[in-house]
């Protein structure tokens, strides 16, 4: 099949999720053997080798709002390509590959990894309402009512209205063939072979928690526990705020962003897992934890024990004592507690065997694209 990857407002390669999302979904189609067009920023680099088939198509002006706008260039594309199937990634200013999809009549799938509704207080939504016709909401639901298929982590982030019959609810995944145990390479951190390393990987934003897991080292370290050393890898918003607060705090690394090449080797190198998320802190969320968290695929993928807080999805993807150890978000010392648990190796090996064989078994990029192809070719069956 010959298909047409609509990703305008990512780059590639890029270390964000959706830059590893987008690489992931069209490397895994070309593996099933489809022709895949992804239209796609390019990022620092070039494009990955490999049988995909790369465009750099970027919305005008670098603006994600205008997006839409790049209609034309989708359009032509896939009539040069001879589109069989159209694959947009949801953005509330996108729309363009659902309507080159209607166009030239072949089925369109809408992946939706952020809410199409309104959060509680939203002052888009307030906006919207003042325009009084909403325009934003009818064109965000006008993308629903036109996908043939949505693929997204929960449905409770799609209107109501949409019929549950094309709704296909799917976590994102790791690269278990690269993501393991024994994964080797640069490593740009240095440990102590006498600690146990616990490693935070992602953006640094402020639901992302980075802040919280140096606040729990630095609870050990009051009590009086040194056993624990934390590596934070990435960047963000949030970066020199944490950085200033792990200031005085023995046992603490910040390495900045790594290229997602070198993260394998990173997490291979570590013990723990730890994936803080502050739902407070982040108003959409509001609607329930719609993330299909990267993080936590690829430390069960490397065979880490995760230690997350308890909060809904979450915990029916890593379960707490057998992959896991889920803590009360409420707790103030509730990461710290998690964390001195898993100082104990029997434990450490017990959930990280474990989550190491349930991301083979369930949350693999493979899987997720073996879904996507399914439901592909059942669309496209329905369209003959």
């Amino acid at each position: 099949m010959r298909i047409v990857y609509a990703a305008l407002d990512q780059m590639v390669p890029g270390t964000r999720g959706g830059s590893i999302h987008v690489q992931a979904v069209a490397d895994g189609l070309a593996d099933l053997g489809h022709e895949v067009h992804v239209l796609t920023g390019r990022g620092a680099a070039a494009f990955p080798p490999g049988p995909v088939r790369w465009h750099d198509v970027r919305p005008l002006f670098g603006r994600r709002e205008l997006r839409w706008m790049r209609t034309g260039r989708v359009l032509a594309i896939a009539q040069e390509v001879r589109a069989e199937a159209l694959i947009e990634r949801y953005y509330n200013f996108g729309g363009e590959g659902m309507r080159v999809a209607r166009r030239l009549g072949i089925p369109a799938m809408l992946e939706v990894n952020a809410p199409v509704v309104d959060y509680p207080g939203s002052p888009k939504g307030r906006l919207d309402r003042a325009l009084l016709v909403e325009p934003m909401r009818r064109w965000r639901d006008w993308q629903c009512r036109t996908a043939d298929i949505i693929v997204t982590p929960t449905a409770a982030i799609l209107p109501p209205q949409v019929d549950p019959a094309k709704v296909l609810e799917l976590e994102w995944g790791a690269d278990t063939s690269r993501f393991h145990p024994g994964a080797r390479g640069p490593v740009a951190f240095t440990r102590d072979p006498g600690q146990v390393v616990a490693v935070f990987a992602g953006a640094f934003r402020s639901w992302h928690g980075a802040g919280r897991f140096v606040d729990a080292v630095r609870t050990l370290r009051a009590r009086g526990d040194e056993r624990l050393a934390a590596v934070l890898i990435g960047d963000g918003p949030e970066f020199d705020r944490v950085k200033r607060a792990a200031a005085g705090v023995p046992g603490i690394t910040l390495t900045g962003g790594i290229p997602h090449d070198e993260m394998p080797a990173a997490i291979a190198a570590c013990d723990i897992g730890v994936a803080p998320f502050d739902v407070a802190a982040h108003a959409p969320l509001a609607l329930g934890f719609y993330w299909s968290p990267l993080k936590v695929f690829e430390y069960m993928a490397a065979g880490l024990p995760v230690v997350a807080p308890r909060i809904d999805r979450l915990a029916g993807i890593v379960r707490d004592g057998e992959e896991a150890l889920l803590y009360d978000p409420g707790d103030a010392n509730g990461l710290a507690d998690a964390l001195l648990r898993l100082m104990e190796p029997a434990l450490r090996a017990r959930l990280g065997a474990a989550a190491r064989a349930r991301v083979v078994s369930r949350f693999s990029w493979s899987a997720h694209c073996a879904r996507l192809d399914e439901a592909l070719r059942k669309a496209c069956a329905c369209a003959c």
